[in-house]
Order: structure tokens, then C-alpha cells, then sequence
């Protein structure tokens, strides 16, 4: 049971969290995992892939490209995906960049963006206008998110390799909008992940937080004045969110 594996610490904090929840949510780490994926609005429809696509897509409410399958279908695989008219993504991970609500011709900074999942998602709302910077600290997940805004037809994208501060240097007050989907201690993977169960700590929390306050406050100061941050993370902690 994935219970025994987390933390005794994570489901102290969860269950004074939650209260009369708790048990509930413990529930729902041994349920089925809904797995998800956005088609690709620069390259096709959603109707159009609907016809086309070999297997049963299921529509999320809260996004117009977004759609469920199953475990035993793997779209992931089909000639479709590498052809790039859809991303495999979680559906809860779909909702940062509606919350962004980025527009064509805007200037947009997607912060932490590898593997690319939000970035090529705001891409498509942008409809290939305006200007994208894809911003990637870690030089070797740069490259993964180089082939997936290839791989979508993402064209309005200039990708960064940079700190947060250096970036303030140059476009203090620049961007329109500014998505920081944030590094994390991924407490919202434990479910599908023994990795993220195996390297979870307090510790890990109390450190990603102080990262995530710098990493914020250089966001922040990119947005221009009347513009948009977006801050999201996958994990529960109070203390990262």
C-alpha cells in the first residue's frame, strides 16, 4: 500500500489539514490515476482529432483541448504524438496556463518551462503571435524542451538558459504575463511516483520553499505594471504555496 511508503510526517500535516477529509484523501491514492492529453490547436482541432484518434478520449470540463484515456491505451506511442497534434499532460497541469490566459501579440514568460507541457499550451493560446521566452535553468532539460516546441509547432518561442536574477537584468517590468510553475518537493506525484514517495522529507519542503520565495520575487519584478503572475506548484505544502 502506497501509504506505508510516504513520510509519517506528510500525513501528520495532511490529515490536520484536512480534518473529515483525510481519510478520504488518503482513499484516493489507491484509486485509478485519470491520465491526460491537450491536443495541439496549431496543428489540428480537437473535433479533428476526435475522428481521428484510434482510441476513447473522454472531454475535461475545464479545458476546450483537454481529454482523458485510460491506463490500458497508450497515445503516447501512436504516430499522432510525434507528430505533434497532442501532449500527454496531467489534466490538473492544464489549468495554470487557462489561468494565465495568455493572448496573441502579448510578450509571455513561461520561468521554469522544461519539459514544455505549459509552455507549448501557451504557445497555442498564443496562436504563434507575440513573443514566448521559454526560460530553462538546467542546461540538459533545455533540450527536451527544445524538441517538444519543435515537435508542436511552436514558433513565437525564444528559449533561455538562465538564472531568474540575470533575467531580471534585462526585462525588469517586460512581460504582459509571467507563468512560475515552480520547482517543488512534488507531493502531488506521490501517487504515480516511488520516487517522489522515496526522496520526500520535511527538510525537502522547508528547502524548495526558500527557493521558490527567490525564484518568485524575480518573477514578479518581470511583470509589467497591470499585467499577470501565475504561481503554481504540484505539491500540498502551505509553506511552497
Amino acid at each position: 500500500m502506497i501509504f506505508d511508503e510516504i513520510h509519517p510526517a506528510f500525513w501528520d500535516r495532511m490529515a490536520h489539514l484536512l480534518g473529515d477529509e483525510f481519510s478520504a484523501f488518503v482513499s484516493s491514492y489507491d484509486s485509478p490515476s485519470r491520465n491526460g492529453l491537450r491536443v495541439n490547436t496549431l496543428k489540428i482541432a480537437p473535433g479533428e482529432l476526435l475522428t481521428l484518434a484510434p482510441f476513447d478520449l473522454e472531454p475535461i470540463p475545464w479545458e476546450p483541448s483537454g481529454f482523458t484515456f485510460t491506463d490500458d491505451e497508450h497515445p503516447g506511442r501512436h504516430v499522432h504524438h510525434a507528430a505533434g497534434l497532442y501532449y500527454i499532460q496531467e489534466p490538473s497541469a492544464m489549468t495554470a496556463a487557462a489561468l494565465l490566459d495568455p493572448r496573441p501579440g502579448e510578450r509571455v514568460l513561461d520561468l521554469a518551462a522544461a519539459p514544455g507541457g505549459k509552455t507549448t499550451q501557451i504557445a497555442a493560446m498564443m496562436q504563434n503571435r507575440g513573443l514566448l521566452i521559454a526560460n530553462e535553468i538546467h542546461p540538459k532539460r533545455v533540450w527536451d524542451l527544445a524538441e517538444n516546441l519543435e515537435r508542436c509547432g511552436a514558433r513565437n518561442v525564444a528559449i533561455t538558459n538562465e538564472n531568474p536574477e540575470r533575467l531580471c537584468e534585462r526585462f525588469e517590468g517586460y512581460f504582459d504575463r509571467v507563468l512560475l510553475d515552480a520547482p517543488c518537493s512534488g507531493e502531488g506525484m506521490m501517487r504515480k511516483s516511488a520516487a517522489a514517495r522515496r526522496e520526500w522529507s520535511p527538510a525537502l519542503v522547508d528547502g524548495c520553499a526558500m527557493r521558490q520565495a527567490g525564484i518568485l520575487d524575480a518573477a514578479a519584478r518581470m511583470v509589467t505594471p497591470g499585467g499577470r503572475l501565475v504561481y503554481s506548484t504540484c505539491t500540498f505544502a502551505p509553506e511552497e504555496d
